[in-house]
């Protein structure tokens, strides 16, 4: 342990920090190379080492400029501060047992000292901090009989060797707006305040966040770190570091800049994402899926053998040594210390490790193909770009477009004739040339290939003037590729990238069109992204809800277009999907209305809170791509008028959960940048548009037992609870079996329900000369699911088991075995039902309409026709 009180001789001091940092040194060694301490701890340990030694030669220098100059002011007169900020692997607390230290000086503002002994003695800040900043250095560097403590390296600071040895705040924030370099982003990736003013460097960090962290997907900073690297290597070629294990092909610089890769490019968008730490976000990286799961866990594998290895090197002879050793007594101690049997089989292991971490960085940092010379247009990009509107066609055609090559041409040329276009830098250019190419070469083997172009180039329009998607297009073929899959698959998935460029992110992962997140991991996904912004931040909560619903809607609608899912499973996702959303909707709006009202006090009542119902599509599992949300909400209490408590304002329990079903249909339905997360339909809550937001269990149910009209009852039939207290879901529960139980007249109950669907025939079927309505026609599929609901309602008096699921094709199974519909009745109706329900969903996806030819399912609506007279006793 550092002394209480370090002695003022500086002597002395250098001496007791060296000793301190030998000693803590030894344990350190000692307790990892008996395999006691894991990689983390290790690695922690020595970084806090740095840090107390920073932290001490701070003070102790501090002291000394302090009694010759004075204390440094701010302009407020308070006393001006010192921010050592600890960059690399100290930044990251993953420091070498030998590693040098790389820092930052900075301090609060300039001014001037006061308090010397002599009025002359007085200095500006900048110059005393420059001194500080000096003396730091030589207390921890210098090389005495004791050795030294750190080597220190203050390179990366502003201007480099060239800039002020400490620098103010506000200089540091301007000299990064203005001369921050791309190599300086990722310095600062690892930046962490280790001594000094902790709370100022964290406020100094937030204030250089937008530097480093850009807002949208900065897919730019691929090649800009594919060009670093190109450096990094060719200077390493030039010492021979094939053996160096930090530097070498799969080395951890590789490994390192594989998680700078997310870093930068989504940083902005992901808090997670901004940890100095490699670890934790390699972890969080897996976790998301931004890569996969297994690669992230080797990858972690690979980081720890790898950096276990750099420390037994220069644990050795404590030098900051990163090659493999020659000498043949450093290869015996090393082998000891990774217990590997012999140098071949730990060559072995590592070129195992090696291989894995470049073949992952090789793929993330693939040059991308610069034109299509060679591929199946055999021209070049810049060729198709420049050129004039017939010979571009003629080339296209001769290429293999032989439709409508001249739309294609015309399209091109429109592209290169806009404002946007014009004022773009060169560089941009040529990347939206290369881009353009690629779309139309992928475009040909597709069934009409300018059907698949024409869709893709709208969204390269659309995208054109922001380089960072272009760059995405540009760096990644696959991406590209898939793009053009799904533009040619389907207009409805290319008008949703062209809303949402940003959605081209989910391009890049490989899994796209095979596998589509479950309900587990549709909830944990969205949880984990949650816990990465401020719930009260109304803005960022709103983006999340809106983007996570896209991108989980396309990565859903992909995997159906390739056949993956089949229909059913496409609405099960597409149900949790909402299911997910809602749930964590209602959190946040908790959460918001937390500070102002505080919350409902604690009831002994099992269902007091709050929940809510879906109906509809939703309640039934059996949403579309375009579907909203029925919703209804309810809440229990045994005092609506008694007060919340914990917030700002008091108000009845009542008027709380209003106001938190306001804010959730805010956070769902208001219309920004990004669309609407949802639409919310509340016309099924008790007296529909004239009712309240938000009913009282109480209420709810003596409505639903007194009021309710049939179709409302055939509406409970598809409810369901998917938010909320336990206890009032299964009171809820009970309330819609005790409804929807009820004994019913027949001829009331077939009347009421037959008329209903005059009704909605008469107002919502679509009519035209040799095409009938899906949906709403006669022996349609509203048809088929009113003869279901009717059946239900019958029945469900003297079989429960009729309601125990809200699904349409669930409660068909129940009534056959019940054998209340025929096994033959039931296998039609179902069938009928696959059928419309699968053309319609197709029909959506090419956003086309859903009137079909007359002879189309006319053996399916002949006999839904025919069992609604069998069942109802009458035409419908």
């Amino acid at each position: 342990m550092l002394a209480a009180a370090p002695p003022a001789d500086d002597a002395a001091f250098m001496q007791q920090l060296r000793r301190f940092r030998n000693l803590a040194m030894a344990r350190v060694a000692a307790r990892a190379l008996a395999d006691v301490a894991p990689l983390d701890e290790t690695l922690a340990e020595v970084s806090a080492i740095a840090d107390a030694c920073c932290a001490a030669a701070l003070e102790q220098a501090d002291r000394a400029l302090s009694a010759r100059f004075g204390v440094p002011r701010n302009g407020d007169g308070s006393p001006a501060r010192m921010i050592v900020l600890g960059m690399g692997k100290l930044g990251g607390q993953e420091l070498n047992f030998s590693s040098d230290i790389d820092l930052i000086f900075a301090f609060s503002e300039n001014g001037t000292t006061a308090g010397a002994t002599l009025p002359e003695a007085a200095i500006d800040n900048s110059e005393y901090f420059a001194r500080l900043a000096k003396e730091v250095t030589r207390l921890l560097s210098s090389v005495t009989a004791d050795g030294f403590v750190f080597r220190v390296d203050t390179l990366l600071r502003p201007f480099g060797s060239a800039g002020a040895a400490a620098i103010s705040v506000e200089a540091m924030t301007q000299y990064y707006l203005l001369h921050g370099r791309e190599w300086e982003r990722y310095a600062l990736i690892k930046a962490r305040p280790c001594a000094g003013d902790i709370e100022a460097g964290l406020a100094l960090l937030a204030e250089l966040r937008p530097f480093v962290y850009r807002r949208y997907l900065d897919f730019g900073a691929i090649g800009s770190l594919r060009e670093l690297k190109q450096l990094i290597d060719q200077e390493a070629r030039k010492r021979g570091a094939e053996d160096d294990i930090k530097l070498g092909p799969g080395g951890i610089r590789e490994l390192e800049f594989i998680v700078q890769l997310f870093q930068l490019t989504r940083g902005g968008q992901d808090a997670r994402l901004r940890d100095p730490r490699l670890r934790p976000t390699l972890r969080h990286l897996g976790r998301t899926g931004l890569l996969p799961e297994a690669t992230a866990q080797r990858l972690d594998e690979c980081y720890v053998a790898l950096r276990r290895c750099e420390n037994a090197i220069q644990m050795f002879e404590d030098r900051q040594v990163h090659a493999l050793p020659q000498d043949a007594r450093a290869r015996a101690a090393l082998c000891a210390a990774l217990d590997a049997g012999d140098w071949s089989a730990l060559l072995a292991q590592l070129q195992e490790v090696r291989s894995f971490v470049h073949a992952e960085f090789e793929r993330l940092f693939a040059v991308p193909v610069e034109a299509p010379e060679g591929g199946r247009l055999q021209l070049p990009a810049t060729a198709l770009w420049n050129a004039g509107p017939a010979e571009r066609e003629a080339m296209l055609r001769d290429s293999g477009f032989l439709q409508r090559p001249r739309d294609l041409a015309a399209v091109i040329d429109e592209l290169r004739g806009t404002r946007i276009v014009r004022a773009l830098a060169e560089r941009n250019v040529e990347r939206l040339q290369r881009v353009v190419a690629r779309v139309v070469e992928e475009a040909l083997p597709h069934r009409d290939p300018e059907t698949a172009a024409l869709r893709a180039l709208k969204l390269v329009a659309a995208i054109a003037g922001r380089p960072t998607y272009v760059a995405l297009l540009h760096e990644s073929a696959p991406a590209c590729q898939q793009l053009v899959k799904l533009c040619a698959a389907s207009p409805w998935v290319a008008d949703l990238l062209v809303r949402t460029p940003a959605l081209l992110d989910a391009l890049l992962d490989g899994r796209l069109a095979t596998e589509a997140p479950d309900r587990k991991a549709l909830s944990e996904l969205l949880r984990e992204r949650a816990a990465g912004i401020a719930a009260d931040d109304v803005e960022a909560v709103m983006e999340l809800l809106r983007r996570y619903r896209q991108e989980m809607t396309l990565r859903i609608a992909a995997a159906d277009l390739s056949g993956a899912l089949p229909l059913v499973q496409v609405s099960d996702r597409l149900t949790w999907l909402a299911e997910a959303i809602v749930q964590q909707t209602l959190e946040f709006a908790r959460t918001q209305l937390l500070p102002q009202f505080g919350q409902p006090p604690p009831s002994r009542l099992a269902s007091a809170g709050f929940a809510v119902i879906a109906y509809g599509k939703f309640g039934s599992i059996e949403m579309g791509y375009g579907s909203d949300l029925d919703l209804v909400f309810v809440y229990d209490t045994d005092a609506p008028d008694e007060p919340t408590v914990g917030g700002a304002r008091a108000i009845a329990i009542a008027d709380y959960y209003a106001r938190l079903v306001q804010r959730i249909v805010h956070l769902l339905t208001v219309q920004t940048g990004s669309g609407r997360a949802y639409e919310i339909d509340l016309q099924l809550r008790p007296s529909g548009n004239s009712g309240l937001v938000v009913s009282r269990l109480a209420g709810f149910a003596k409505y639903q037992h007194d009021s309710a009209w049939v179709w409302e009852h055939q509406a409970l039939l598809r409810a369901r609870t998917v938010a909320g207290n336990v206890g009032l879901c299964a009171a809820i529960a009970l309330v819609r079996r005790e409804v929807l139980m009820r004994e019913r007249d027949p001829a009331r109950l077939r009347d009421e329900v037959s008329g209903m669907r005059a009704k909605m025939r008469a107002n919502l079927e679509k009519h035209a000369p040799g095409r009938w309505d899906v949906k709403q026609g006669r022996g349609g599929l509203i048809d088929a699911e009113f003869l279901t609901q009717y059946l239900c309602l019958l029945h469900a008096a003297r079989h429960p088991s009729l309601i125990a699921y809200t699904d349409n094709w669930r409660q068909l199974e129940a009534l056959a075995v019940e054998s209340l519909l025929s096994e033959a009745h039931k296998e039609q109706l179902l069938a009928a039902e696959r059928a419309y329900r699968g053309w319609l969903h197709r029909r959506a996806l090419q956003q086309q309409d859903a009137l079909a030819e007359d002879a189309l399912f006319a053996d399916a609506r002949a006999v839904v026709a025919g069992l609604w007279q069998t069942y109802l006793g009458q035409e419908n």
